[in-house]
This record gives structure tokens, sequence and C-alpha cells, in this order.
């Protein structure tokens, strides 16, 4: 009868570490999601970019070089990226838009044609959709980071390699939504 019980109460504690390990699986995989979320958004912010330089190719060749060498500088952003990555593409995206604006500002007709307003467009419905995931991503993370805490949980967490992830955070340059005139 001893035994049996001793089975009994191992089986239930090894069915309890099983639990905790796959809900902190489950909720990695979850940030691994929601990161591969914002990768899609930004390749497809890229390529609306992409496309509006072809719109200011003939322009300015000077600008356009330096566009494509931005371009084609960037580190393509994936389900494992990190924090610091996305920050770091949001960056150049930052510069190639500073350039596009600057051009449009020089040649009003480009700033009128359709293509251009029309691809402006675009990038800022995916300017809103990285904010957005961005979003879904802090709130994944903050849960993941919940259960990698709590008591019992981290007396698993640790010891299976499950650390907290990190936020993304506000900075000064991403407080207010950029305007395209």
């Amino acid at each position: 009868m001893v035994w049996i019980i001793i089975i009994i109460v191992v089986a239930v504690i090894v069915g309890w570490l099983i639990a905790i390990y796959n809900n902190l699986i489950k909720l990695r995989e979850n940030v691994h999601n929601a990161m591969g979320q914002i990768a899609a958004q930004v390749e497809s912010r890229w390529d609306a970019v992409t496309n509006l330089m072809q719109a200011t190719q003939k322009y300015q060749s000077y600008e356009q070089e330096t566009l494509e060498k931005i371009v084609n500088a960037r580190t393509k952003v994936t389900d494992q990226a990190s924090v610091a990555d996305i920050d770091d593409d949001q960056q150049q995206f930052a510069n190639v838009l500073g350039v596009v604006n600057a051009l449009a500002e020089q040649y009003p007709d480009l700033k009128a044609s359709g293509v251009y307003q029309q691809t402006m467009t675009a990038v800022d419905e995916f300017e809103n959709k990285v904010r957005l995931s961005r979003m879904v991503y802090n709130d994944t993370v903050t849960k993941l980071n919940r259960a990698v805490q709590i008591f019992p949980n981290f007396l698993i967490a640790g010891p299976m390699g499950f650390t907290k992830e990190t936020y993304f955070k506000n900075t000064d340059g991403k407080q207010e939504m950029p305007q395209w005139d």
C-alpha cells in the first residue's frame, strides 16, 4: 500500500513538472511567433519602401544609390531576432525614409505622383502594423516573463533554460507616428 501511494505521489509530481514545462514551451513559442509577426510586417514595410525607391529612380541617382546601399546592407529580421535587431532595423528604415522624404521635398512632382502617394500610404499602414505587432510581442513576453518568475515555475524554468525576454521600449523617436505629408 505504501508503494502505491509513493508511485501516485511521484506520478503527480512528474505530471505537474511536465505541465509546467509544456506551458513554458508554449509561452516561449508564442514569443517566437510574435517576433515572427513583427518580422513579416518589417519585411512588407521594406518591400513598400523598395517600391518607393523605384518610383524615385528617375529623380536623383545619388539618393537612389544611397537608398540601395542601405536596403542591401540591412539584415533580415526573423522570428529568432532580438529586440535590438528590430531596433537596428527601425533605425535603418528611418534613414531610408529620411532620404526619400528629402527627395520628395526637392521634387514636388514626385511628391504629387499617385505612385508615391500610394506607396507612402502602404508604408504608413505597415508602420502601424509593426507597432501593433510590437504591442502583441510585449504582451506575449509579459506572459512568459511572469511564468518564468513565479513560484514554483522558476524552480523548473531556470534549470531548463527558460529566461526572461526583453521588451520593446519607447524611445523619443518613436513617441509619435510619422507623418507623410
